[in-house]
């Protein structure tokens, strides 16, 4: 009898470690990786990921550029034993093969085993990490760690309702553009008629954001949005064409314009970078658009800049 209890325990022990089905891999709001987390893991509140009621134990999900993971797979493909002592290894996914590594480190003074996993996602590479405090590694076993791994799975795109769920902001009018995308969950937003794989430059698109900081005093707003003109992404041989105070929804602000180059293909674009002031943040709206569609996409980025409401 004291076998079949023993082996009873060690089934049931063994369930509750294993994770569900790759189908149930669960993904954090805004980001298209995911995975089925281990029993004592909920949705983190603070980052993207999950995390135990103590948040000792946490698994963070995100995306990096899509040849990450190209440069990770020919890595472990030219030194399979690895560097410094750290050995990659691989485990496959629903997502294909995936390579991860494990190593000792700290977070404090609290001894901490790290495990980092890259997996491709095709237009992006999805990340994630892993950290167990020494304390817990008994329950959050390498095996654990390597099943949950393997239940990872990608999704080609997040619904648009839950991308704008998690802006500081309410975005009322898409103007027709074709791709929403989070550029990170809750802090920047893209709107664009292009895609990740052909660039967005070659048409119109759309960052929304905020700044967290504004001008002291109204006199300092001029400075301040050429400033943040000279900060925008991805345009070269930027000249600013002009610079004026307006109002947006009754609320003070100053619009920019600029002429610049933008993407591998050097496309002349124009560039209007609106920034709406009240309160410690500075609303950010900036819209870019090849020269000659400038016409057609001013009044459209207008429609999405006026559309831009404040939550609550």
């Amino acid at each position: 009898m004291a076998f079949f209890r023993f082996l009873t325990a060690a089934v049931l022990f063994a369930t509750l470690l294993r994770p569900v089905l790759a189908a149930d891999a669960v993904f954090p709001p805004g980001v298209r990786v995911g995975l089925a987390p281990l029993v004592g893991l909920t949705l983190a509140k603070s980052f993207p990921g999950f995390e135990t009621e103590d948040h000792s134990v946490k698994v963070l999900l995100t995306e990096l550029p899509a040849d990450a993971y190209g440069e990770v797979k020919n890595a472990f493909t030219a030194n399979p034993g690895g560097t410094g002592g750290i050995k990659p290894e691989s485990v496959e996914t629903t997502a294909g093969t995936g390579y991860y590594t494990v190593e000792n480190g700290k977070d404090g003074a609290t001894p901490v085993r790290r495990y980092s996993m890259i997996l491709a996602g095709g237009t992006f590479s999805g990340y994630v990490a892993v950290q167990i405090p020494e304390t817990a590694s008994k329950i959050y076993t390498d095996d654990a760690v390597r099943q949950m791994f393997a239940s990872a799975a990608v999704r080609k795109e997040v619904p648009v309702d839950e991308q704008l769920s998690l802006m500081p902001f309410k975005v009322t009018d898409l103007a027709s553009f074709k791709t929403i995308r989070t550029l990170a969950p809750g802090a920047a937003l893209i709107l664009a008629d292009g895609d990740e794989a052909k660039g967005f430059e070659a048409a119109p698109f759309m960052v929304v954001s905020l700044i967290a900081a504004a001008p002291a005093e109204p006199g300092d707003r001029a400075r301040f949005a050429q400033q943040a003109a000279t900060t925008i992404p991805g345009v070269r041989d930027a000249r600013i064409t002009m610079s004026e105070p307006i109002r947006i929804d009754g609320l003070p602000a100053y619009e920019t314009r600029i002429d610049a180059t933008s993407g591998k293909d050097n496309t002349a674009v124009t560039v209007v970078q609106w920034l709406r002031f009240g309160g410690p943040n500075t609303l950010r709206v900036i819209g870019s658009a090849p020269r000659d569609q400038w016409p057609v996409a001013f009044p459209r980025f207008r429609a999405v800049r006026d559309g831009i409401q404040p939550k609550g």
